[in-house]
């Protein structure tokens, strides 16, 4: 499984970098900062990956929480997030979440797109 991820944007690294500690060998984690190979592998562009969190499995792209999720259900430390945020309810509130957080970093880091 392919984790797509901008370790240019300090909160993204740090979140990841927790993710990286469990060092769960499944999960190859990419930078998408400048990487015309990812963009090629996703079929996403810079803008695409930079806006929000992908995760690459059995050939499918998921992307925001649906990444998240699949990374959570991965690394057992992590599991417990996976079971309650992918409730109905909670899932959506999750999702609308992601959304303002996401965009916000989005605004926050777009330079790098120059």
């Amino acid at each position: 499984m392919k984790v797509y991820f901008n370790n240019s944007c300090n909160i993204c690294k740090a979140e990841i970098n927790l993710y990286k500690k469990e060092n769960i060998q499944d999960l190859n984690w990419i930078d998408i900062t400048k990487n015309k190979n990812a963009e090629e592998d996703t079929n996403k562009s810079d803008k695409e990956l930079l806006r929000r969190l992908h995760v690459k499995k059995d050939g499918k792209v998921y992307v925001g929480v649906d990444a998240f999720l699949l990374i959570w259900k991965k690394i057992p430390k992590y599991k417990f997030l996976y079971k309650f945020f992918k409730l109905p309810i909670i899932y959506h509130i999750f999702h609308v979440g992601y959304e303002i957080v996401a965009f916000f970093l989005y605004l926050k880091n777009r330079k790098q797109l120059n």
